[in-house]
């Protein structure tokens, strides 16, 4: 019966599928030490790219010292409800160019798939939005608000500050993020749950300067040497998280099989597992601890020195209901405790996200249920995420009456935050018509 929309989808993909390429090209990474110029012009292109599909009020929301995000907006027949689609067009940074099989920012389509920074995470998301909106050529049976956000990747620090700036632009009674992903590249999915965030960046040092390490070596430690002493500290010897305190919980919903995990990380043969209880625990529910970077001098430039000094960053993912203050303060505390051999640490940047347990019992999702049976054939998974969207929170307080949905496009060998990111483009095609085809249920 919604034939009608799914012929409105195909014949628009190849706009889409250049819309898409079009914003791959803009290096809009929010990451510090960025050109923040780069967000901008993507934020101006996609205000103009609204304007030109009919929205309303289409224009830039920002608070000082912040990115914008996007508005635009169509209003609601009488009676009708309004949803607010989410996505955001700010991206990762590139990371080594060198392990990129083409340049990040120059889209390149291969086997039905388009690979460049930001396709899948979430510039796919963006346009998913706007190609369900226009498979109604402008007779839309809901209203419709879209806002697209320029700082995700960056903690979405402006995120609460605009919200309440343009609370009186903002009126959902439905929040579907984009920013979501699949199951399986032919099965959707929902998002339940996702982890809470804290991280934390330390400075060791053991010497005023660095002296000979054979002269001086043997009596007190090198910082790089005390360091990775308190790191190896954040793990037990069966790899479980060693920081006191900290919740976790086994998820219902589906199993991961081990063969499947190891695939999808890429894991070299013969590594094994660490931490106890189920995959799904251990990637959804339970908390994990990384060691995100170490400054260290490189091995082409080492001299023979103590070294005197060292830093890391380390990242802990909280269970979903995890109070994500007492996190931080128990990662801090474990790392001031455990610092070796009498040395301090000391804390040079901290931050944190909450984590969010999703409802998948509303009539919205309802409606998104009976768009993906028309597309894929099958009801979506009901799956975590490993990940964190701290925003989901900021939503759920300022829009408590609001059902709010998680989904997206990308799949995982989307290599979304790595090399060789990539979306497929049936993927986009078929989430764009179930998502019109959820318009279309919950406007009755």
């Amino acid at each position: 019966m919604n034939d009608d929309l799914k012929a409105a989808v195909a014949a628009d993909m190849p706009r889409l599928k250049e819309m898409l390429a079009d914003l791959v090209r803009l290096p809009s990474v929010s990451a510090p030490g960025h050109d923040q110029e780069h967000v901008r012009d993507a934020a101006k292109r996609i205000v103009a790219i609204l304007g030109n599909s009919g929205f309303h009020n289409s224009q830039l929301l920002e608070v000082d010292g912040g990115n914008p995000a996007v508005f635009g907006e169509m209003p609601a027949p009488d009676g009708a409800p309004t949803v607010l689609l989410y996505a955001h067009y700010d991206v990762q940074p590139s990371g080594p160019v060198s392990e990129w099989r083409n340049d990040p920012f120059a889209p390149v389509e291969q086997n039905g798939r388009l690979y460049g920074r930001g396709s899948a995470d979430d510039k796919s998301g963006v346009v998913m939005h706007l190609g369900a909106v226009a498979a109604f050529a402008g007779d839309l049976p809901v209203g419709v608000q879209v806002f697209f956000e320029g700082e995700e990747e960056a903690g979405s620090a402006s995120l609460e500050g605009i919200l309440e700036k343009y609370s009186d632009l903002l009126k959902p009674d439905v929040i579907v993020i984009g920013d979501g992903g699949m199951w399986e590249v032919d099965i959707p999915a929902f998002l339940t749950s996702l982890r809470g965030i804290v991280a934390t960046t330390i400075e060791l040092r053991t010497l005023k300067a660095a002296v000979h390490s054979g002269e001086y070596g043997g009596v007190f430690p090198d910082a790089l040497t005390a360091m990775a002493r308190l790191l190896a500290t954040l793990h037990d010897d069966d790899g479980n998280v060693a920081i006191p305190g900290l919740v976790r919980d086994e998820p219902d919903g589906p199993t991961i099989p081990e063969a499947r995990a190891r695939a999808l990380i890429g894991v070299v043969d013969g590594v094994e597992e660490i931490g106890t209880g189920s995959l799904a625990s251990r990637l959804w529910t339970s908390p994990s601890v990384s060691v995100l970077a170490i400054d260290a001098p490189p091995v082409s430039e080492a001299i023979n020195q103590l070294v005197p000094v060292s830093r890391a960053k380390v990242s802990l993912r909280v269970a979903p209901h995890q109070d994500t203050k007492a996190a931080l303060s128990a990662l801090k505390e474990h790392l001031t405790v455990n610092a070796p051999w009498g040395t301090t640490v000391e804390f040079l940047h901290e931050e944190a996200g909450h984590g969010s347990l999703i409802d998948v019992g509303s009539q919205a999702a309802d409606a998104w249920r009976i768009g993906f049976r028309e597309a894929y054939g099958t009801d979506p998974v009901e799956m975590g995420a490993g990940g964190s969207i701290p925003f989901i929170d900021t939503f759920a307080a300022l829009y408590p009456d609001s059902p709010i949905l998680v989904i997206g496009c990308a799949d995982h060998s989307s290599a979304y935050h790595a090399p060789n990111e990539s979306v497929d483009l049936g993927v986009v095609e078929k989430s764009t018509f179930a998502e019109a085809v959820a318009l279309r249920v919950l406007g009755g």
